[in-house]
């Protein structure tokens, strides 16, 4: 039998021993887990959730509208997704997936490249996401859906197990849509990549159209379980611009027309190299319209295919930088660089290839970022800074020989056999420089300067528009000469915007009230409530009203005088009272025949309500320096189908010919609310136009309308024949060609008029 060992008390104290080893080794590794879970808890737990399939996922904000003074929207965002692809799913169960999958992308999205995407999963068995499509509308995924419930509904009736769409999944985002494509594309701007907003409204308005991302994420609770978490993203907010679709359209349309009608009319090439037209309402600086030329469309801007960009296809700079009106080259001082050229130099911009400034030259808004000398259309300022500083008392005459000797210069008129004995009104109407030097000299040039600050030629409006531009007077200062101050008097010499003069000019004719110019009225949150509303931002008064009463007088007379005596007559849109000024200046380099032309006019004359600034640069004409009637004309057919749309009504008396404009008119084009064209007004508008509001009828005068020949003989509108090459009246009397503002000979004569005003 054998002999069982005793449980010695050496034994027993080995064993103790023992487990006291075993109990500290687990009480250190307690305690290592304690710590470990104390200070890298979180991060193994982020880890974790790492290798999960529900991970982190962005989701993405909505940026906001920008709609028009009647809610259309001009820019808008609408929901895409993009096609997420989960190469491990698509593997799961030996891969049974993967066929039935591929096959429902391929018919349900054509734009995928199949072959690249088959290539992909299996090469990568285990990718859990990669982005196949953007950008995909929801009748897409909405098929492909479909498909995806038409094959688990198969799976669960199938007596084996079958492949079914598996591994596919949408994110959502949001793409930038502007249904009206290029309709004022300079204002509004355009999106890329990241919601970045460029030009217009959308680059200065892009931190309040952008709103806050959100995230959908998931993390383990206390009990181990995977759960999900949404914080929704905050949509942006929605702009009301002070904009009318309708307006802008009509503006559009004519500049259209005028490039269509004076395309290769002089020269082989296009009407002008630019144009540029801001309608607004001079009593409180809101903008209703504002358009350059050419355009692009807002949905495609990188495209440039139906665009003429050879224009701007030259080394120089694409800012306009002009000379003033009304003047030789011989007169004119030395060339002067624009503000945007000085800046360029400045900040040392890396060179552009042509391309790229071409399209630059065209994404700029010409209203706001391109510079030029103003020419006559200042001389109105020059005459109101002197009738409110006391200087003059507006009843004065001055002697127009045709020139002035200023510094050693014979600074001309445009009529250089001089106009006679004028008063301040007639030298106004008839653009008169004599007239105006004799004003600034009077004035001196501490008040010129001091005014010129006043109307805040010095500096930016700030409209609420990206990419405006300082085209300050850099070239005069308190150390001008006399000579400076007598071509500064006519707008020669120093350089402005066109914002900048339809603020001033607004100021000048409303009672001398400088309203900052301004786009956006209110900003809306999501659910459609005004949380800002913009009010007009009345800066200063610039002059007395009793100055500006007298300006209004004045500048009436520039349209509304026989066309003999004025140089704007031909601006006046049948029925209507209407005032402005006209403008003409030679651009650089000097003596090349290169104009550019514009004229300022608001209506009525005597309560304005509505201005329209129009600028034509370098115009397809073969006299450019004589064509001041383009601007003119292309001022009248806006404000023909704009007044009326306005609620504006005629006052006027009519003639045959004016009534059969009107008519004419009412088969304007409108773009409606919903994006619709028309081709004529309501019955009732037609019978508003025809009575001339609510309780005035308007007296239709079937006397024909008449002209004058040089010698101041009436002249029948049948009679009139027109000069095939010029376009200019023919006098009746003697054969001569007319000039259209003077009716004076130009035939054979053409340095007898040099400014064309």
């Amino acid at each position: 039998m054998k002999k069982i060992k005793r449980f010695t008390i050496n034994m027993q104290r080995k064993l103790v021993v023992l487990f006291i080893i075993v109990l500290a080794a687990f009480i250190a590794l307690g305690y290592k887990l304690y710590t470990i879970t104390r200070d890298k808890g979180d991060a193994y737990k982020r880890q974790v959730l790492s290798q999960q399939k529900s991970s982190s996922t962005t989701l993405p904000f909505r940026r906001g509208d920008i709609v028009d003074r009647k809610g259309s929207r001009l820019a808008y965002s609408e929901k895409v997704y993009n096609l997420i692809v989960d190469s491990k799913q698509m593997h799961e169960e030996e891969g049974i997936h993967l066929e039935p999958t591929l096959s429902a992308i391929s018919s349900s999205f054509p734009e995928v490249d199949m072959e690249a995407l088959r290539k992909y999963v299996n090469e990568n068995p285990a990718s859990r996401y990669r982005v196949f499509a953007k950008k995909i509308s929801y009748d897409e995924v909405e098929k492909f859906e479909e498909l995806q419930k038409a094959s688990m509904a198969a799976s669960v009736s199938a007596d084996e197990k079958v492949g079914t769409i598996n591994g596919v999944w949408f994110e959502e985002d949001y793409t930038r849509k502007y249904p009206y494509d290029s309709l004022a594309c300079d204002v509004v701007g355009f999106v890329q990549g990241n919601n970045v907003g460029f030009y217009g409204l959308e680059g200065y308005y892009n931190d309040t159209l952008n709103g806050i991302n959100g995230r959908s994420y998931s993390y383990l609770n206390d009990d181990d379980v995977m759960e999900d978490s949404i914080q929704p993203a905050k949509d942006g907010r929605t702009l009301v611009t002070s904009l009318d679709i309708n307006v802008q359209s009509i503006v559009e349309k004519h500049i259209k027309l005028f490039y269509e009608k004076y395309k290769d009319f002089a020269r082989e090439g296009a009407a002008a190299e630019n144009i540029g037209v801001i309608v607004m309402n001079p009593n409180n600086g809101e903008v209703y319209a504002m358009a350059g030329y050419p355009v692009f469309n807002l949905n495609d801007p990188e495209n440039m295919d139906e665009v003429d960009l050879t224009p701007f296809m030259k080394s120089t700079s694409s800012n306009t930088v002009a000379v003033s009106d009304n003047s030789s080259a011989e007169d004119t001082l030395p060339e002067t660089v624009s503000a945007d050229e000085a800046a360029s130099v400045s900040n040392n911009e890396p060179e552009m290839d042509d391309l790229t400034k071409a399209k630059n030259a065209i994404w700029r808004n010409y209203c706001i970022s391109d510079s030029y000398e103003p020419g006559s259309v200042m001389k109105p300022f020059t005459v109101a800074a002197a009738l409110d500083a006391g200087k003059i008392t507006g009843e004065e005459s001055y002697d127009c020989p045709g020139y002035l000797e200023v510094g050693g210069f014979n600074i001309h008129c445009h009529n250089r056999l001089g106009d006679g004995l004028l008063t301040v009104q007639q030298g106004i109407a008839k653009s008169c420089n004599v007239v105006l030097m004799n004003i600034a000299f009077t004035m001196g040039k501490e008040e010129w300067l001091r005014y010129n600050r006043i109307f805040n030629f010095t500096l930016k409006t700030n409209i609420d528009l990206y990419g405006e531009t300082n085209a300050s007077s850099v070239a005069f200062n308190e150390n001008m000469g006399q000579t400076d101050l007598a071509v500064a008097s006519f707008g020669q010499g120093f350089n402005v915007t066109m914002i900048q003069m339809a603020a001033g000019f607004s100021a000048l004719i409303n009672g001398g009230y400088y309203y900052q110019p301004h786009l956006v009225t209110e900003i809306k949150n999501t659910d459609g409530a005004v949380i800002e509303e913009v009010e007009p931002k009345l800066l200063k008064q610039v002059i007395s009203e009793s100055t500006s009463k007298k300006m209004r007088d004045m500048l009436k007379t520039v349209v509304m005088s026989e066309p003999s005596e004025c140089t704007g007559w031909s601006a006046r849109p049948a029925g209507y009272t209407e005032g402005g000024k006209t403008g003409t200046a030679e651009k650089i380099p000097r003596g090349n025949g290169n104009y550019l032309i514009s004229f300022m006019g608001y209506v009525p004359a005597d309560d304005p309500q509505v201005l329209c600034y129009v600028i034509i640069d370098t115009p397809n004409h073969p006299q450019q320096s004589e064509s001041t009637r383009l601007a003119t004309t292309l001022n009248k057919d806006i404000m023909t189908e704009v007044l009326p749309y306005l609620n504006i009504f005629p006052t006027e008396e009519l003639t045959e010919d004016e009534r059969a404009q009107l008519t004419e008119s009412q088969e304007a084009f409108f773009v409606g609310s919903d994006g619709v064209s028309e081709n004529s007004v309501s019955e009732d508008n037609a019978e508003t136009l025809e009575e001339g509001g609510d309780d005035e009828t308007i007296v239709i005068n079937p006397e024909e309308t008449v002209s004058y020949d040089s010698a101041g003989k009436a002249i029948s509108q049948n009679e009139i024949r027109y000069d095939e090459e010029t376009g200019y009246p023919i006098d009746p009397s003697t054969g001569e060609v007319l000039d259209p503002v003077t009716l004076l000979p130009v035939n054979g004569n053409s340095s007898f008029i040099t400014g064309g005003d």
